[in-house]
């Protein structure tokens, strides 16, 4: 979004530039133009003949229709700045805001971050805590399924079934979970758990 906004920004102020550029082009012919005219009108005092009188006349005349025409062009062109100066400020006013908005959605972002790790620590705490309670012959076998499967080590018993792999599980293997003792399931080898709400007391 700041991206774009930097680009709008940026094509309003080269639009400006170039309307600058132009109107400062025909301020520059108008100029040019009308010194002419007073050149042109200093030669009348000095015209050899009627004839001579009367060209200048008309060349004066069509000087000054041009410079009319160049006039209205002049004050349109200002207009026009003036329209694109407002596209400008406009244009920089949503560059500033995307980016309040950008460092407000940033600052936001890391006090969440912060308080994701702080529960990360809390959980990684907790979970090496109770990794404590694992029977020592298990615990490497435990390590090194959590290591390859990730939390896919683990599987939750879902009514009689595990909770990985959808395995119907038998009365024996829930009754042994049942009795504190480190099952797997048979099908999918997670080692198995009872969900908080169904944890033997």
């Amino acid at each position: 979004m700041i991206a774009q906004a930097e680009g709008k920004a940026e094509a309003a102020r080269e639009t400006l530039k170039k309307a600058n550029l132009a109107a400062d082009e025909k301020q520059l012919q108008l100029k040019s133009r009308e010194m002419r005219i007073v050149e042109l009108e200093s030669k009348l005092n000095s015209a050899a003949s009627n004839r001579e009188f009367s060209l200048l006349k008309e060349q004066i005349a069509a000087d000054k229709q041009a410079n009319s025409v160049l006039s209205d062009e002049i004050l349109e062109a200002l207009e026009q700045i003036d329209r694109f100066e407002e596209e400008v400020k406009q244009a920089d006013a949503e560059l500033a805001q995307q980016r309040a908005d950008q460092a407000e959605r940033s600052k936001q972002i890391e006090t969440r971050m912060r308080e994701l790790q702080g529960e990360l620590a809390r959980v990684n705490a907790e979970l090496e805590q109770t990794e404590q309670e694992i029977p020592a012959s298990a615990r490497a076998d435990y390590k090194r399924l959590t290591e390859a499967k990730g939390e896919e080590a683990l599987a939750p018993v879902d009514g009689d079934s595990c909770g990985g792999c959808y395995q119907t599980l038998t009365t024996q293997l829930i009754d042994r979970l049942r009795m504190s003792m480190l099952i797997r399931c048979p099908n999918c080898n997670a080692f198995l758990y009872f969900p908080e709400d169904r944890k033997v007391r």
